[in-house]
């Protein structure tokens, strides 16, 4: 996310004295041409396209469609074109001085800190804020000065699956940041990766095996120190490995299940530091549906499988719309050329990412696999025109607001939505949880008040019910019905009569519970509504509710007002309604405790929202405690069940 200014120093003098050293004019105004950009885009805030619609320019009036075929006076032409440029829109020369170079490049790296996208990432990533940054200056090797020389990013275990073999990509004759922005298409590091990407395209193991070897024994090293998957920048210059970063490399909650299982496995970590390792939301990824294989699919195009997982949702091509769509409560896909990290809150505010140019290591398919977004990168076959807001795929036009799925663990993009499937668990996830288990000091319960919700907590390893929301259990149209009149009656008979309507459904509820949880225990809230959430309030649901109950209509419209509330989310809750309700908590302890005799089951009751011990908790407990004596009187487990710790 924090800017970085390569080739700095350069400018019209010393460009001669590099082209003398090197002995090779091409590479040295290719290598001023990317300063001037750079310098022009992060320092002096000009626009990174202004620069690449003078380069593309160029190589059309060259007919010539890759960078490397740019010759020397090509460059030199170049740079004069964007030095004019930078002079035309910001009325200022492009600074000679190497040293106004540098403390303008300090202060860019410095102010980066504070941009919106830095910003961003660190809400993301909880990092706080008041750590500050510091600035790195460091002298340059290039990967740009011919065939025996290259640049790329690798890491040492596959980011996406987490498969332990040599990942990465290269270029040949480029610098760092041809690889990361996608504007060639890079190479795979291994002949295992060159087949897995299906490329034609040589891998670094053909056409550089010395440097591979040494990259091979750095990789070994590294993770044997660092104990964990790194990501790692090198340069390649005349034949000699320059290694320039290494960092904790990023991945998706499977690979790091899987790279944390065999890290066990080869002794390099213990279980305990395996955990630690692992970031608990990042789990979450795992539990999201994928495309359904037997589904109709309508593929359009093909990319590189950058970030595994599924996703459809509306096209969007810029990060703001769709972080203005997705706060709208819509599913997007942000398609993009590429994407830089300006983007970042696009990213995240997406369910899927796309883009046109870039490879595994690109910025796209890096971040993605941070969030935990799928994404297709480098699907070559399409062409985005922002301008008109259209996406096309060999003839076929796909606007914005269209809906498209991708699949992040093929590469494939379709039309349309495409049917999911509940994800299966892996031997990891087994494994993972087996040493938490051995770890944890806590026990877990969940909250469910479903059957479908209690059997897979107790799939996952749940240890009981923490939290049973009994009013989730009313809004059957049936049984509302039954609370409404309950509200409106005029008379506690008239009230028991309505609740006693919905003891056999709440029984049945809670036994279902309870012979799906067993022995494990359940904490059964009773009624907490919002009481306006119960209440009719259109004028045909009062209708049918009157008609239905025996009220005239001016009946409920008179109750309605009696029992309007300014706000009834600190109103009638909790206790209070069972204060002025007690025939309700009387039906649900009774149905609790018939339904605990069935099945055995030693239920604990809440009491919500309790503000006072004496005069809430104590008439509640003793409604609570006379029903459930009512309930078992006469029951043969009956003390049991009741004084039951």
């Amino acid at each position: 996310m924090m800017d970085t200014v390569l080739n700095l120093g350069l400018n019209d003098k010393t460009v001669q004295g590099l082209i003398k050293k090197s002995g090779d004019a091409r590479f040295a105004w290719d290598s001023y041409r990317r300063f001037v950009q750079m310098y022009g885009d992060v320092v002096m805030g000009l626009e990174h396209h202004d620069f690449e619609e003078i380069l593309e320019q160029h190589k059309r009036d060259e007919d010539i469609s890759e960078d490397t075929d740019v010759t020397a006076e090509g460059w030199e032409k170049i740079v004069g074109l964007y030095k004019e440029m930078v002079r035309k829109e910001l009325g200022k020369p492009f600074p000679e001085d190497p040293y106004e170079q540098l403390w303008g490049a300090i202060g860019a790296v410095f102010g980066s800190w504070m941009v919106p996208r830095a910003v961003t990432y660190r809400h993301i990533h909880d990092i706080p804020s008041d750590w500050g940054t510091a600035v790195n200056v460091q002298s340059m090797v290039f990967g740009n000065m011919g065939d025996d020389c290259a640049t790329g990013v690798a890491f040492t275990r596959d980011p996406s699956t987490g498969e332990n073999y040599f990942y990465g990509e290269y270029l040949i004759n480029a610098q760092g940041e041809d690889v990361v922005a996608g504007i060639r298409t890079p190479q795979s590091l291994t002949l295992k990766g060159k087949e897995k990407e299906g490329s034609e395209l040589p891998a670094m193991e053909e056409t550089m095996p010395d440097v591979f070897a040494q990259l091979c024994d750095v990789r070994a090293r590294l993770e044997k120190h660092y104990r964990d998957m790194q990501d790692v920048e090198f340069t390649v210059q005349k034949g000699k490995l320059f290694m320039l970063q290494t960092r904790t490399g990023k991945r998706t909650a499977a690979a790091a299940l899987k790279i944390a299982v065999d890290m066990v496995g080869e002794k390099l970590i213990t279980e305990e530091e395996a955990l630690l390792k692992l970031d608990p939301q990042s789990l979450d990824q795992l539990l999201h549906p994928a495309l359904d294989p037997m589904a109709h699919k309508q593929i359009v195009a093909k990319g590189l499988p950058a970030s595994p997982g599924a996703a459809s949702g509306e096209i969007v091509f810029s990060a703001d719309e769709a972080e203005k769509k997705a706060g709208a409560g819509h599913k997007v896909i942000l398609c993009r050329v590429e994407t830089s990290p300006e983007d970042i809150h696009g990213m995240h505010a997406a369910a899927g990412i796309l883009t046109t140019r870039g490879g595994m290591t690109s910025h796209a398919a890096v971040v993605a696999r941070g969030m935990g977004r799928a994404c297709v990168a480098g699907a070559g076959a399409i062409s985005i025109d922002y301008k008109s807001g259209v996406m096309r795929i060999e003839g076929v036009e796909i606007k914005a607001g269209e809906t498209i799925t991708i699949d992040g663990s093929t590469g494939e993009v379709m039309l349309g939505e495409v049917a999911t499937i509940d994800p299966e668990l892996s031997d990891d996830f087994a494994a993972v949880m087996g040493w938490a288990d051995k770890a944890r000091r806590m026990k877990v319960r969940t909250n469910a008040e479903t059957p479908l919700d209690a059997r897979t907590a107790v799939g996952f390893g749940a240890e009981g019910i923490g939290l049973c929301r009994t009013e989730h259990m009313f809004f059957d149209p049936e049984r509302i019905q039954h609370v409404r009149e309950m509200i409106f009656a005029t008379n506690a008979q008239y009230r028991r009569d309505a609740v006693a309507k919905l003891l056999p459904a709440q029984r049945g509820d809670f036994v279902e519970l309870f012979e799906i949880m067993g022995a494990r225990p359940v904490t059964i809230r009773l009624l907490d509504p919002p009481l306006h959430e119960f209440m009719p309030h259109e004028a045909g649901d009062i209708k049918t509710f009157a008609e239905a109950a025996g009220f005239q209509e001016d009946q409920v419209h008179r109750r309605l007002g009696e029992l309007a509330e300014a706000n009834p989310m600190l109103g009638h809750r909790g206790c209070r309604l069972g204060i002025t309700y007690p025939e309700i908590y009387e039906m649900q302890v009774r149905a609790i405790f018939e339904a605990a005799i069935e099945t055995g089951a030693v239920p604990e009751i809440m009491i919500p929202l309790v503000a006072t011990k004496k005069k809430e908790l104590a008439l509640m407990k003793d409604v609570v405690d006379k029903a459930a004596q009512k309930s078992l009187k006469n029951r043969e487990n009956a003390w049991n069940i009741w004084s039951a710790p």
